[in-house]
C-alpha cells in the first residue's frame, strides 16, 4: 500500500526523458538515450543511474520491445517502478515508528480534555492510539525476538524528564511500550527492546543488512520512516534518490558548551548523503538497495542542528557499525581505541610534494603509544588504510575496538617503519546505556585511565593505576570512602596497573581488603579498607 503512492513522485522525475529511447546493441549489452544536449547537462546524473537500472532489467523485458528491438520509456518507468515496489513490499514490516511520551508532555495534558486517563508516570497506562508523541522517530527490527535499532538522539532530550517509548505496528490495535537495551553515543546508535511478556512472541521480520561499504554515488537507494509522526498507525512512508556522496561529516556543534564540537564518529567523515530528503522523524529508519538490504541507519540530525536541511544522511552500514550493533544487542556497552598521540598536518611544501600522512605532535605520557612512537614521525598507514589527514587517523583509530593492536606504518627521518601499538580504551562523551554489565567488586567498578580522562587538552594519562568509575551505594567499597574518579594503584599490596589485572587480583581475595589510591596523578596516597559482602563473610 505504502509503495503505490510513489508512482506519481516517480512519473514527475522521469518526464523530464520523454521521448527515451534505448537501442539494444550486441545482445543489450549497449545503450543510448535520445536526449536534447540541455537536458543532458541538466539531469546528466539520474539518467547515468537510470540507464545503469536499464541493464539490470532489459532482458527480462524482452517482451516490451517494439518491432525495431528499441525499449519504450514507459516500460522502462514501470519496470523501475516495480522493482521499487518490491523493495518496499518485503521491507516495511521490519520498520516501525517510535513515539516518545513526557512526564507533562502533550498527551498527557490533552488526557483531561479528553477525558482519559493516560499517565506516563503510571507504568499501566497506555496512551490512547491517536495521542500526539513529543519526540518521534523510526526503528528497524534487528532479530526475530524484536529488538528495535534507532539513532541514539531520537531517545534524548527532556534532560531527567520521565519519559516512557513506544512503537506501533500496523494492524495491532495498541502501541506496544519498549525500553533501552543498550546505547552507544559515539556511533549514535540504540537498541530497544519490549517490556510486555508476549512482545517477542510477535512475529518479526529483522531487516536483512548490505554492505554500505560498497555504495557508490549514483546508486538507486529507498528510504522509509515516520516523518512528523505521520506514520503513528505504523504504516510507515517511503521515498527514495540516489546516493549524492560518500564519507560525508556531520557538521561541527559550535554551541556545544563543554562537550567537543565533534562528539561522534559520524563528525569525521562516516556519513552516506543522499537526494532522498529525510524530514524529522525519519532518524533510524532504513537506507535500502534494491536488493531490499538496508546499506545505512538514515538521520535527519542535519536538519534537527539547522544544516542542509534540505540533504539527507545515513550511517553506513560498515564494519563498525556490525561491530557496535552487535554488541548493543547483547546489551553491552561499545569501546573503541585510544593511541594517546598529538596529530598535526604536514606543512605545505611537503603536500605539494606529494607526502601523505600525519605528523606526530607530541606523544601523551602514559598512553600506548609511549616508548614506540616518536614525536615527529609521520602515520601514512593504519592496518594497511592511508591516512592523509588528522580526521583520517582519528577516524581510523577510534573505530578500532579497545585493547586491539594496530600496526602503524610511519616514516621517520625518511626510513620507513612498522610499529605495533595495543590501543586503550577512549573516553567517549554521552552516558552510555548497557543492561548487561560485569559484577561489581564489593560495590566497585573500575575503568581505564584513558576512558575518564578530561576532554579539555591532557599532557598525561597514569599508566600504573585505574581508575574507579562508579560506585554503589550503601556497597561496602562506598562505607568504606571510595569514589568515583580515585585512581587504585595498589589492592591488597599487590600492584594494579590495568583492568585485568584488578579483576585477576581482586576475584581472590577475603576478608577485609587494604586499597590504596590517590584522588590525581602524583597526589599522596590514601588507604581505605574495604570489607567483605555479607554473602562473602565467614558464618
Amino acid at each position: 500500500m505504502t509503495a503505490i503512492c510513489l508512482k506519481q513522485s516517480f512519473s514527475r522525475r522521469l518526464a523530464h526523458y520523454y521521448p527515451m529511447k534505448v537501442d539494444w546493441l550486441s545482445s543489450g549489452l549497449f545503450f543510448v538515450f535520445s536526449l536534447s544536449p540541455w537536458r543532458v547537462y541538466r539531469d546528466v546524473v539520474i539518467s547515468l543511474v537510470i540507464g545503469l537500472f536499464i541493464l539490470s532489467v532489459g532482458l527480462a523485458l524482452g517482451d516490451e520491445l517494439d518491432p525495431r528491438g528499441s525499449l519504450s520509456g514507459l516500460a522502462v518507468a514501470q519496470a523501475m517502478e516495480g522493482a521499487i515496489i518490491k523493495v518496499i513490499e518485503q521491507t516495511e514490516n521490519s520498520v516501525v515508528p517510535i513515539a516518545i511520551f513526557r512526564k507533562g508532555g502533550v498527551a498527557e495534558s490533552s488526557r483531561v480534555i479528553g477525558g482519559r486517563g493516560f499517565r506516563v508516570s503510571d507504568p499501566a497506562s497506555q496512551p490512547r492510539l491517536d495521542a500526539v508523541p513529543d519526540a518521534y522517530g523510526t526503528g528497524v527490527v534487528v532479530s526475530a525476538s524484536g529488538l528495535i535499532l534507532t539513532n541514539l538522539h531520537v531517545l534524548q532530550g527532556g534532560g531527567d524528564v520521565i519519559a516512557r517509548i513506544f512503537i506501533r505496528r500496523p494492524g495491532r490495535p495498541l502501541w506496544d511500550e519498549v525500553r533501552i537495551k543498550a546505547s552507544d553515543p559515539y556511533s549514535d546508535l540504540a537498541v530497544l527492546e519490549g517490556i510486555a511478556p508476549d512482545y517477542a512472541k510477535q512475529l518479526w521480520r529483522p531487516m536483512l543488512l548490505g554492505d554500505g561499504e560498497k555504495a557508490r554515488k549514483g546508486q538507486i537507494v529507498i528510504t522509509l520512516g515516520n516523518p512528523y509522526a505521520l506514520a503513528s498507525d505504523g504504516e510507515v512512508s517511503a521515498g527514495w534518490g540516489i546516493i549524492s556522496n560518500l564519507r560525508r561529516r556531520l557538521p561541527a556543534d559550535q554551541h556545544s558548551g563543554k562537550a567537543p564540537s565533534r562528539p561522534s564518529m559520524h563528525h569525521l567523515g562516516t556519513m552516506i548523503q543522499t537526494d532522498a530528503k529525510l524530514n524529522l522523524g525519519t532518524s533510524g529508519g532504513p537506507l535500502l538497495n534494491l536488493q531490499g538490504e538496508m546499506i545505512g541507519l538514515t538521520t535527519s540530525l542535519a536538519a534537527i542542528e539547522g544544516h542542509e536541511s534540505a540533504a539527507g544522511y545515513a550511517i553506513a552500514v560498515d564494519s563498525a557499525f556490525r561491530r557496535a550493533l552487535g554488541l548493543l544487542k547483547e546489551g553491552r556497552e561499545v569501546e573503541y581505541g585510544f593511541m594517546g598521540i598529538r596529530p598535526g598536518e604536514l606543512k605545505w611544501n611537503e603536500r605539494i610534494a606529494g607526502q601523505r600522512g600525519v605528523r606526530v605532535q607530541s606523544v601523551v605520557n602514559g598512553g600506548p603509544a609511549v616508548g614506540t612512537v616518536r614525536r615527529m614521525d609521520v602515520v601514512t598507514h593504519i592496518d594497511g588504510q592511508q591516512v592523509g589527514s588528522l580526521d583520517a587517523l582519528l577516524l581510523a583509530i577510534g573505530r578500532k575496538p579497545a585493547h586491539q593492536t594496530v600496526q602503524l606504518r610511519v616514516l621517520r627521518d625518511g626510513r620507513p617503519l612498522v610499529i605495533p601499538v595495543t590501543l586503550t580504551k577512549n573516553r567517549i562523551w554521552g552516558t552510555a546505556v548497557a543492561t548487561v554489565q560485569s559484577v561489581p567488586w564489593r560495590g566497585l567498578r573500575v575503568e581505564y585511565p584513558a576512558a575518564m580522562r578530561p576532554f579539555s587538552d591532557v599532557w598525561q594519562i597514569p599508566s600504573d593505576c585505574v581508575t574507579v568509575r562508579s560506585v554503589v551505594a550503601g556497597s561496602p567499597s562506598d562505607v568504606a570512602g571510595l569514589r568515583p574518579g580515585m585512581q587504585i594503584f595498589r589492592l591488597a599490596d599487590i600492584p594494579i596497573d590495568s583492568v585485568a589485572v584488578f579483576k585477576q587480583v581482586s576475584q581472590d581475595l577475603t576478608g577485609t581488603v587494604r586499597v590504596e589510591v590517590r584522588d590525581k596523578p602524583g597526589g599522596p596516597p590514601w588507604v581505605f579498607k574495604v570489607a567483605p559482602l555479607p554473602e562473602e563473610s565467614p558464618r
